[in-house]
């Protein structure tokens, strides 16, 4: 069931170019081979919101509705007419329908089941470009249009309520939301589904259940985000860690026959989807968010087949046996042939007591368009001299009043793509500080006021609510529990920078020594910025995990 309050979003206009393209008698038979001609009848329901999508439809006469049902009626989202088809991304990843497709006008259709359609997309190069294009396009259209089963209740003040708004928007699931701090109605929600003001954020997921501040994995478990993945079921290989680098390998990997489940513990895209735009990354001249780049890899990978599991994280390797096994979340252990490790890196906590008090309440990781509307027209500090700094001062710097940029060394040259310093120094909104860290953060509840200083200067105090931090990164590898050699800072060693006493130690049983981006364990790669020695941009992530899907196939072979 959609979304059950709330006004109801207006209809999608249609873009028969694009969004709702009109198939050729020609292209209509070469879908047709895969499924079955049937008769359908007025108000039958061909799809329920909120079941999985088995079917897909190609409209051959008469019309099919897609519906937003809620309790208090329907909204007519659109209506797909003789030549057009039915789905969205849905079709792809399994996941449950975001709306109930019923039908209007009498007629036949062409039905498709799901396995069918994916093999359309992997074969028929022109169908697969059609079909790809307008799912996410209608996505985007469902995400603006306000269509959707969930329904936030949460204050911007909120830090739980930030996770969710991101956990959410970076699975590209629509949602709408109520701030009780400035929505009048508000009370008619707390007397409907009997919550109070002081258990928000309150999640309503599918107009039945009321989650109460819900983990990220009760969310998708609400949703149904892994229903349909099989985790018991051995793989060629798995891949722990959804950036730009276990993406690449999963689209790699998948698009050459392998059986491929990725594993993400929060939402796809790592550090690089909350990028606000990427500007050097080849083939993008005019720039892309990271947010969108990491979402298009992320369906890319689902069109080859490769299957996701959303909020579960890794929390332990298995390998004492050749045939590795991954302990997960509250789950099943996952089997895997091979494995590629791209669990990334985090950014590194000032050293300051009370950070955590702050952190998604003025203390932020990442500088998305949620963040950046928390901030408008305020004065706002990153933290941090890398590109991913950089490229958030420049972005916060197109709504904030005034951005301080702090560094301790003495300039950006070292650290910094000379085109985003050039932009920094040419704008009037961003104020850099060299030499300069911060001492003390002060607040009740919320981030309140920031003391920095500058070299040996006193500390100087500012009433700043908003500070990005991204200094520095921490390997993600705790979970491996010693399974695998790591250099002195807790990256994974790899290839040529394994010694033959760390082999010996770690017990390499092959008479060859390992691949380029092999571990101290055979069948096992690390790729991107978990591991030692990676260049830390996303071409460099995504080319590693290409490149590890080629020592995958030896490997599988051994």
């Amino acid at each position: 069931m959609t979304t059950p309050i709330a006004t109801a979003p207006s209809r999608l206009v249609p873009d028969v170019d694009q969004t709702f393209p009109k198939l050729t008698p020609e292209q209509v038979e070469r879908i047709a081979v895969h499924g079955r001609m049937r008769r359908v009848e007025r108000g039958e329901v061909l799809v329920a919101a909120g079941k999985p999508t088995p079917k897909f439809f190609v409209v051959s006469t008469g019309t099919i509705e897609a519906l937003n049902l809620t309790s208090d009626g329907e909204a007519t989202v659109t209506t797909i007419l003789p030549g057009q088809f039915t789905g969205e991304v849905t079709m792809l990843s399994g996941r449950r329908a975001l709306v109930t497709l019923r039908v209007g006008e009498p007629g036949e259709v062409i039905e498709v089941d799901r396995d069918q359609l994916l093999g359309i997309v992997q074969t028929d190069a022109e169908l697969s470009e059609i079909f790809v294009r307008s799912f996410l396009l209608r996505r985007a259209q469902l995400i603006a249009g306000g269509f959707g089963d969930v329904v936030l209740v949460g204050s911007n003040h909120s830090s739980d309520t930030l996770r969710i708004k991101e956990f959410l928007t970076r699975n590209t699931h629509p949602y709408s939301i109520i701030d009780p701090d400035t929505d009048p109605d508000v009370q008619h929600l707390l007397d409907r589904f009997q919550f109070s003001l002081e258990e928000i954020p309150v999640l309503i997921c599918r107009g039945r259940t009321v989650l109460r501040n819900p983990t990220n994995r009760e969310i998708a478990d609400c949703l149904g985000f892994n229903d349909s993945v099989d985790q018991k079921h051995a793989r060629d290989v798995v891949i722990v860690g959804a950036g730009p680098s276990g993406l690449a390998a999963a689209v790699y990997a998948a698009s050459e026959g392998l059986d491929v489940l990725v594993l993400e513990s929060n939402a796809p895209g790592g550090q690089a989807g909350s990028s606000s735009r990427i500007e050097n990354y080849l083939g993008f001249p005019s720039g892309i968010s990271g947010g969108e780049l990491t979402a298009r890899a992320y369906t890319q990978a689902q069109k080859f087949g490769a299957e996701m599991i959303i909020a579960e994280g890794a929390t332990r390797l298995d390998c004492t046996r050749n045939a590795y096994t991954i302990e997960v979340d509250n789950g099943p252990r996952v089997p895997a042939r091979t494995v590629i490790i791209a669990t990334g890196a985090e950014y590194r906590k000032l050293p300051l007591e009370n950070i955590a008090r702050f952190e998604g309440a003025g203390i932020y990781y990442g500088a998305t368009f949620i963040e950046s509307q928390l901030c408008e027209g305020e004065e706002v500090i990153v933290v941090g001299g890398g590109n991913s700094a950089g490229q958030a001062a420049v972005f916060l710097a197109q709504t904030a009043r005034m951005v301080h940029m702090l560094i301790r060394s003495k300039g950006l040259a070292d650290t910094m793509s000379r085109y985003l310093i050039r932009r920094i120094e040419e704008n009037p909104a961003i104020t850099l500080r060299t030499c300069t860290e911060i001492t003390a953060l002060e607040g009740s509840g919320q981030l309140e006021r920031v003391q920095w200083r500058t070299d040996h200067s006193p500390p100087e105090t500012r009433d700043i609510q908003h500070v990005f931090v991204m200094t520095g990164a921490a390997p993600s590898t705790s979970w491996l529990n010693g399974c695998l050699t790591l250099d002195e800072r807790g990256f994974i060693k790899t290839g040529p920078d394994l010694s033959r006493d760390e082999l010996i130690a770690a017990k390499w049983p092959l008479a060859r020594q390992p691949h380029l981006l092999e571990t101290s364990r055979p069948g096992v790669f690390a790729v991107g910025d978990v591991r030692a020695g990676n260049i830390k941009r996303v071409a460099s992530a995504v080319g590693e995990g290409s490149i590890a899907i080629s020592f995958v196939h030896q490997a599988l072979q051994e």
